[in-house]
Order: C-alpha cells, then sequence, then structure tokens
C-alpha cells in the first residue's frame, strides 16, 4: 500500500511525463514575435521618452457643383517633420484614385462568371462601363510659390521638396485639384460619393477621404505608401483644419468640426432651434422638420452658399451635403465636458431614424466615454444613407432605411442601430487612438467592435450580441484557409474578414475581462491603453505591453494563441475518477454500487477510462508518513487533522485532454445529486507542462452526478459534446439537420 499523499505526487509525476506529442512552447514570451522595446515605445507599453509623431494642418477650400457631380479644391499643407530625420520628399495619399477602372482593385472578389448573372454583378466584375473617376491635380507649389515636382503611383504621390525639411522645422505644400464624385450604387464597397433619388430628382453627397492628404511618417514604418485598396483603410496625422465648402443655397452640411458662420448659413427658425438643442438633454429636438424638408427638396437654388469649419486635433475631415435632410439634436452631459449630438436624414429614413438615431449616438458616447476617456471632440453626427456604415472624426455615415410604407423589421432595426453605434465607437478606434488601419484592421475594428458589443448588452439587452459561441464555427473552420489575427488588412480573404477582424478579436477581449483577468482589472487596463495613446499612433505590441504591465498579468501564452496563430479551443473532459478515503470504522457496503474496499498503487492507472459515477467510488488507505518524506524538515504534518478533514469527502480527479491546440482556463462545472451546482476554476497555466493533457484532483462534501467543462460558453470551445461526464450523445446529423427545421 501507499499512502494518499504518495498517490497525489504520483499523478502529478504521470501527468508530467505524459506529454509525447511536439512540444509547442505555448507559454514562452513572445518577445520574439513582436517589436522590440526602445526610447519611442517601451517595454510597458507606454510611449516612451522620445516617442515623436508628425503632424499637418489644413487649409481647404472646396465645392460641388451639383449638374456634373465634380468636387474642386485647393488646400494649403503645413507638415511638421517632428521626426529625427531629415526628408527630401513626402508622400501624399490619392484614395479617389482607387476608383479608376486600370487601378488596383477587387476584381478579384467574388469574381466568377456564371450563366446567370444581374447587369450589376456584371459591371462590378468587369466594369463594362467605365465611370470618370479619379483625381486631376492642376499645380502643386511649395510656400514661395514655386512649383514642385511629383510622381503619381496609383493612389499615393511623391512630391520632391525643393528644399530638405530638417528634423524640427516645418514646410507648406499647396496643391489644387478636382475629381468627379463617384455614384455609390456603382462600386463595390463604396464609402463615400453620391446617392441619387430619382423620386423626387435629388441627390445625397457623403464627402469622404477627398482631398490629397499627408501620409504619416512614423518610427516604426517610416513612410506608410502602402497602396489603398479599399479593404485596409487608413493611417493618418493629426492637425487642425480651417474648411470651407461652397455647396447650392438650398443645401444643408453637416461636417467634421464647428460650424463658423452659422448665421451666415442658417435661417433665423434654425438658428433658434439649435441653439435651443444645445441645452436640451433629455431628448432630441428638431432643427429641420420633415415638411421642410419635403419642401426644400421640391426646387433647387441657383444660387451658392459657403459654409466654414473649423477642427482642431483630428486625422480627418470629412462632410456631408444635401437639400433633402431632416435634422435633429441634443446635447448630451460628460464628467468633463458638453457634447451635440446630431442626426440628419432624408425623408426615406422616416420614422426609424427620427426616433432612435441619436439615442443611439448618446447611448455610445455614453458606454465608451465610461470605458476610456470622455468624448473630446465638441459635435457628434450619425448621417443616414445606404447599405454602408462609414467613420470619420465627428461624423459617421450609417445605413438602415424602412420600407416605403416606413415599416422596418425588428433584425433590420437592430441592424441599423448596431451600424449607428459601432461607426460613433470609431471615434475612439482609431480616430483618437489612432492605430494603422491600412495595416492592422483589427486594431480598430476589434477593439472598436469589443465596445460596440458592451455598449448593446448595456444599453440594449434584448438585442443580438457577439459572444465567445458566436466564432465557434469560424474557430472551427477549415485550417487551410484560416488566418491569424495579425494578418495585413488587404491580406484576408474577402468573405471571412469580419470574423477575423472584427468579431474574434471583440471574443478575445470578452474572455480576458471576463475569464482570464476580471473586469476591474482589464477595464484598468483597456482604459490606460487608451488613455496612453490617445491622440498618438499605437502598435499591435503597444496594446499586447499594456495589458500585461497594467494587471500584473502573464498574457502571451494567450497573444501567442489567439493572435498569431489558428488553433481553437477544444477541450475534452476525457475521463472523471471519484475516490474516498477508507476509513476502518465505516461501512462501505453499498447494495446499490460494486466498490473496492481499498486499492494498491498497481491498481492504480490514470489511462482506466470510467463512463459514470454507477460503479460508486474506489477507496484509497491514506497511511502515515514515514519521517524520511519530511526530508531535514523537523516538523511534521497532524495527521489526524488531514483524516478528520477528509472523513466522508469525495475526491474527484479529471482528466482534460487539449483537442484544439489553443490553451485556456478550465472551467469546471459541478451538478451534484441534490440538484445544485458549483464551479471552480483553473488558470490556463495548469497547461504549462503539459499542453496537451492535464490532470487535476478536487475535493467535493457531496457526491456529484455531472461534470461539465465551460458551461456558460466563455471559452468559445468548438466541440461543446465531448465536455461533459457522463459523455452526452452527440446527435446525428440527420438528427441536427431535423432540429434546425423543425
Amino acid at each position: 500500500m501507499r499512502n494518499f499523499l504518495f498517490l497525489i505526487l504520483l499523478a502529478f509525476t504521470l501527468q508530467t511525463f505524459a506529454q509525447t506529442q511536439p512540444w509547442k512552447g505555448k507559454f514562452e514570451p513572445i518577445d520574439n514575435i513582436i517589436a522590440p522595446p526602445n526610447s519611442y515605445r517601451t517595454a510597458s507599453g507606454a510611449p516612451g521618452n522620445a516617442y515623436w509623431q508628425q503632424r499637418a494642418n489644413y487649409q481647404i477650400k472646396a465645392s460641388i457643383n451639383e449638374t456634373t457631380n465634380i468636387l474642386t479644391g485647393e488646400e494649403t499643407i503645413t507638415y511638421f517633420n517632428n521626426s529625427p530625420d531629415d526628408l527630401s520628399y513626402v508622400w501624399i495619399q490619392l484614395e479617389q484614385n482607387v476608383n479608376k477602372k486600370g487601378n488596383e482593385d477587387f476584381g478579384s472578389i467574388n469574381n466568377r462568371v456564371k450563366d446567370s448573372i444581374t447587369t450589376q454583378k456584371m459591371q462590378l466584375l468587369t466594369r463594362a462601363i467605365d465611370f470618370p473617376a479619379g483625381y486631376t491635380i492642376k499645380e502643386i507649389k511649395d510656400g514661395n510659390g514655386n512649383p514642385l515636382k511629383s510622381i503619381v503611383n496609383n493612389t499615393m504621390m511623391k512630391v520632391k521638396l525643393s528644399t530638405v525639411l530638417k528634423s524640427g522645422t516645418s514646410t507648406t505644400i499647396a496643391i489644387k485639384w478636382s475629381y468627379p464624385i463617384t455614384d455609390r450604387s456603382m462600386y463595390r464597397l463604396s464609402r463615400e460619393g453620391y446617392e441619387y433619388f430619382p423620386e423626387d430628382d435629388n441627390t445625397t453627397y457623403l464627402i469622404a477621404h477627398w482631398f490629397p492628404r499627408m501620409a504619416v511618417y512614423s518610427d516604426t514604418e517610416g513612410w506608410q505608401n502602402q497602396q489603398f485598396q479599399k479593404l485596409g483603410e487608413f493611417a493618418l496625422e493629426f492637425g487642425d483644419y480651417n474648411v470651407e465648402i461652397t455647396v447650392p443655397a438650398d443645401h444643408i452640411i453637416a461636417a467634421t468640426g464647428t460650424l463658423e458662420n452659422s448665421e451666415s448659413v442658417l435661417s433665423k427658425t434654425q438658428l433658434k432651434r439649435l441653439e435651443k438643442a444645445k441645452k436640451t438633454f433629455d431628448k432630441p429636438m428638431m432643427i429641420i422638420t420633415k415638411d421642410e424638408a419635403i419642401e426644400n427638396e421640391k426646387t433647387k437654388s441657383k444660387k451658392q452658399k459657403t459654409w466654414k469649419f473649423k477642427a482642431k486635433n483630428v486625422r480627418d475631415f470629412a462632410f456631408a451635403s444635401s437639400r433633402k435632410f431632416l435634422w435633429d439634436a441634443q446635447a448630451v452631459k460628460l464628467e468633463t465636458n458638453n457634447v451635440l449630438i446630431m442626426s440628419l436624414y432624408p425623408k426615406e429614413g422616416l420614422p426609424v431614424w427620427k426616433d432612435n438615431s441619436t439615442i443611439a449616438i448618446k447611448n455610445a458616447i455614453e458606454v465608451y466615454s465610461d470605458a476610456t476617456f470622455d468624448y473630446p471632440y465638441p459635435v457628434c453626427i450619425s448621417v443616414n444613407t445606404s447599405n454602408i456604415g462609414m467613420e470619420f472624426p465627428m461624423i459617421s455615415f450609417n445605413g438602415g432605411r424602412p420600407d416605403k410604407n416606413g415599416n422596418i423589421s425588428e433584425r433590420a432595426k437592430q441592424g441599423m442601430l448596431s451600424t449607428i453605434i459601432h461607426e460613433v465607437g470609431h471615434n475612439w478606434f482609431p480616430m483618437i487612438v489612432s492605430s494603422d488601419e491600412r495595416k492592422w484592421m483589427w486594431m480598430d475594428e476589434g477593439l472598436n467592435t469589443f465596445l460596440h458589443q458592451r455598449t448593446l448588452a448595456e444599453r440594449y439587452p434584448n438585442f443580438n450580441h457577439t459572444t465567445p459561441k458566436s466564432i465557434v464555427a469560424f474557430m472551427d473552420g477549415d485550417k487551410n484557409i484560416l488566418r491569424p489575427i495579425m494578418t495585413a488588412s488587404d491580406n484576408e480573404l474577402f468573405n471571412q474578414f469580419g470574423r477575423n477582424f472584427y468579431q474574434k478579436p471583440t471574443v478575445g477581449l470578452q474572455m480576458l475581462r471576463n475569464t482570464i483577468i476580471g473586469k476591474e482589472l482589464f477595464d484598468e487596463a483597456f482604459k490606460e491603453y487608451a488613455n496612453r495613446w490617445k491622440y498618438k499612433h499605437p502598435n499591435p505590441s503597444d496594446l499586447f505591453r499594456t495589458l500585461e504591465d497594467a494587471t500584473a498579468t502573464d498574457l502571451d501564452w494567450f497573444i501567442r494563441g489567439w493572435f498569431f496563430t489558428t488553433d481553437h479551443v477544444d477541450m475534452e473532459l476525457s475521463n472523471v475518477k471519484w475516490f474516498k478515503v477508507y476509513e476502518e470504522n465505516t461501512n462501505i457496503e453499498d447494495k446499490n454500487r460494486t466498490s473496492k474496499s481499498k486499492i494498491t498503487a498497481s491498481e492504480i492507472n490514470p489511462n482506466t477510462e470510467t463512463k459514470d459515477f454507477s460503479n460508486g467510488p474506489e477507496y484509497v488507505n491514506m497511511i502515515e508518513t514515514p519521517d524520511k518524506a519530511y526530508g531535514q524538515f523537523l516538523s511534521r504534518l497532524n495527521e489526524d487533522e488531514v483524516r478528520k478533514q477528509l472523513s466522508g469527502k469525495n475526491i474527484y480527479e479529471i482528466t482534460v485532454k487539449n483537442r484544439g491546440g489553443l490553451v485556456m482556463p478550465v472551467i469546471v462545472e459541478w451538478t451534484f445529486t441534490d440538484g445544485t451546482t458549483e464551479t471552480d476554476k483553473l488558470p490556463a497555466e495548469v497547461w504549462r507542462r503539459n499542453e496537451y493533457e492535464i490532470q487535476h484532483t478536487f475535493i467535493k462534501n457531496k457526491e456529484v452526478s455531472k461534470v461539465n467543462l465551460d458551461p456558460r460558453f466563455e471559452l468559445a470551445d468548438t466541440d461543446d459534446y465531448n465536455n461533459s461526464f457522463p459523455k452526452e450523445e452527440k446527435p446525428s446529423n440527420f438528427d441536427a439537420f431535423k432540429s434546425k427545421n423543425n
């Protein structure tokens, strides 16, 4: 016979040496796969004392010709070289060039010709009709009025400076340009352009990435001059904007920034209503009513008005212009400031937009501010459009409309409100915490979706939201086509970028918050990251390091597995053994069970699997510990107290196998014979010594009838049928089909 303590030691030894598959180093540091720290970006994840970033201020004048749909503009860029490098040229982004027929495009998406195909799909596939698109650059000059040489490469323009731009100095570049505003319905993934309404012969203009913009020059990338291919979005510098926009006099403009000449462009009635809205916190106020908007769209003014806007410390500028807009507004009070929130929409958005859009902005601003930092800008605007959701500083273009009778399904309404919340949320990520979308889409979409889903959970609890269970089917997909989250934006497959860059990072953050770190510590760390990198350019390593630094939690195993691999979670509860300690004065005879009175070490086989608890417990004999087991220690364990504590207790040893490859905490739910339940959680570190199989022993007062792993689906386990003991029978494909269709 061996004593009980020895049995535990034996089980531990067997666990240690049971791994026969290759060691994958799942708990090794990730130092060799993320950028090393330096004086610009510290090992804690914070900006270093030598951190720098460039800056670009813009003075812009633009006009829209409603007859030709051509936008004409001129701008003066003041570019500040805060880098330690001298620059002889700069790169400027020309995103409108992506719409040219000969440019890099998404022709490879859905590029199959079928025996039956709509004219729209054929047009998107072949560009049979080539609509005019792209910039005409009319002139580029320096601050002294001298021409500057330039070379255009697709969506990037290289401008050669007349003199070297020294570190710590600035330069001025003046550009004049024009481009045909594109019909959004004719382009795939069109984030901007115009929408035409045939019924009343009017147009709504959504104007974005419309002016030549400075590319980012950073400490990790140098020039971020990767071509725009529509999927990977934007990397932009912060700056101050003064923008003048000339449009037909009966148009209303919503834009980034504050309106500087409201008295010149708004009626006295509109001004009065707007001033009242700035002091109204309980509900939206109508600035332009339905009747006024319908009356306004009946005629087209031949006159023009110029709207003037100013925006400070933003990385972009966008606007919407139309005579069709209804307009409502109200104020939101935050801890540090008040924000004027507004919605603009055509009558086609009624009644759902009037009833819901501005309230959704309010909900998003309040939840995001609480989770990160107060929304810092003076206004936040939601503009209704068709099909898309697209974000810019202080303004977003959001799809979702009722049918012609004003009806909208609950599912469509949820989608509309979810879109508004998501796009408003982008003000934090990446408009302020300014990550590089063109390289790492997940850094803005994933973090934003995480808070967007939190907003839904807190303010719209009856809506569908993303949970770990939402990602199961994707995680269990074909590993030949799955890519890690740490995949550059334009390299992801079009049919899975939403799940890989939006949902999977969201679920990962939910796991960290709810299961791995805990809400209090995680929330502090997430807020720390947001505030550290506010108005700066973080990289993935800065996020990873901050989460560890602010929580005192080793997350390398999680980051390695969740972000850098396509492994999935599939834990199998392969065996549960039930033991009791043998006691001389206890009657262990049980007519309903067949049990051994004692077992020897030779009888304990760690590979023996049981099917259920019907055979009752096995009994182990616990004898006194020999002196030599204590080594040189003179103190002794109170063995009578140990016996007392274990008397009548149930000892359960579980065996869990890692079938999916991704290590995670082990959450164990015990259901007792009296119907009550209890949950234990083992940290992911239990897999350190064996990445494929673990054993762990628990002591319970009551007898167990069932054991289950991950009972609340916190870990995106792809197969919950192997999580239970006794094992549940998995339904056949036919039964699953019948259940789904009943």
